[in-house]
């Protein structure tokens, strides 16, 4: 199956960012211990929109910023419906495994750090999610965003199959 590209422009959309992790990172030198920073940062529009980027810099403040850079640049789109996703996934990247399920009305997003941040940023409000393996949030907002990658709505199936939304549903 061809893989189904869903990418996004930055173009007049109200991101907001949310960071997932910062890491302090050491050098030992000659001259003695360099520190620097890589952070992970989450951005979104609630509107089912979502991107990440990693960000590394001597300050904290700069490592955020390139971070969000990043994550502006490679947004993509994720079906949403009625603030749920359309069917359970489950992903892997390293050692982290995720599953998603949709949840019904009032649920709230019951998951937790890196998944967490994901999850609202795409604009899910209901959903049930678990991690299975490493709990390090690069391979864990990793293997959410390729769990979400891999969601497609009825409408999207029925165009992929050549057949009417209703067949999809029926049989």
């Amino acid at each position: 199956m061809a893989k189904i590209t869903n990418k996004v422009k930055t173009s007049d959309l109200e991101l907001k960012d949310r960071l997932v992790a910062i890491n302090r990172v050491t050098k030992v030198t000659k001259g003695g211990r360099t520190f620097s920073f890589s952070a992970i940062v989450v951005v979104g529009d609630e509107k089912g929109i979502v991107g990440w980027g990693l960000g590394k810099a001597s300050e904290v403040t700069t490592a955020i910023a390139k971070g969000v850079d990043a994550a502006k640049k490679n947004l993509v789109k994720i079906p949403v419906i009625n603030g749920t996703i359309p069917h359970e996934q489950a992903a892997k990247f390293g050692g982290a495994n995720v599953l998603l399920k949709p949840a019904s009305s009032g649920t709230g997003v019951k998951a937790g750090g890196a998944m967490r941040a994901v999850l609202e940023s795409v604009g899910v409000h209901d959903i049930l999610a678990k991690s299975k393996g490493s709990s390090n949030p690069h391979n864990l907002v990793k293997a959410t965003m390729s769990a979400l990658l891999e969601l497609r709505d009825a409408y999207t199936v029925a165009e992929h199959r050549g057949v009417s939304l209703e067949k999809v549903f029926k049989g």
